[in-house]
């Protein structure tokens, strides 16, 4: 595998070397990044999101993301991970971008069965926006473990077992963080 040629330059994987040459304005040296992680991402990508259209669109913004971020890439550094990283960085925005939608089909499904016209009256929409800000703020109040288990859980779209991961904690105690958010919030929910 061409990502794994560590041959000269220190140890340093072909594909890395070549980075770091795209970062210092090489463009030919694209090609070899290109060929060396192409194969890598994909099958990562593959095992993520078990799409393959969908994976190869995000193997696509994955390649953009690179290029836009080139001149920030540390020579030295392996580019394989901090690929990785924006790729996976891809799917979880993919994931919560599609959880949006579908809680916004959702509430116009709960608006339909509930006002009798298709749109929601002013009082509705006003009522919606007063609760949704005092949501926003009443999250920026939680304690900082539960406000970051909530972030983790609720906005990034990590399960308990990762978000536990990246806070360095057990998954019942990040659980717990999360369900003590969640409580904090429904009372604002019920004060409005």
């Amino acid at each position: 595998m061409a990502s794994n040629d560590k041959s000269g330059s220190g140890g340093m994987s072909r594909a890395s070397r070549a980075m770091a040459a795209y970062g210092g304005g090489d463009d030919d040296a694209f090609a070899i990044v290109y060929d060396a992680l192409g194969p890598v991402l994909l099958r990562y990508l593959l095992h993520l999101v078990r799409d393959p259209a969908l994976a190869e669109d995000l193997l696509q913004v994955t390649f953009l993301h690179l290029h836009m971020a080139r001149g920030r890439f540390i020579p030295g550094a392996d580019v394989g991970p901090w690929a990785r990283t924006i790729a996976r960085r891809l799917v979880i925005d993919h994931v919560r971008h599609r959880r949006q939608e579908g809680r916004t089909r959702e509430a116009l499904d709960v608006v339909a069965d509930v006002v009798p016209s298709a749109e929601p009256s002013g009082e509705a929409s006003a009522i919606a926006g007063e609760l949704s800000a005092a949501l926003r703020q009443r999250v920026e109040t939680l304690p900082p473990r539960q406000r970051e288990a909530f972030r983790l859980m609720r906005t990034e779209g990590l399960r308990a077992e990762q978000a536990a991961a990246m806070l360095g904690t057990t998954t019942a105690a990040l659980k717990l963080r999360f369900h003590r958010a969640l409580d904090n919030l429904r009372e604002v929910a019920r004060a409005q």
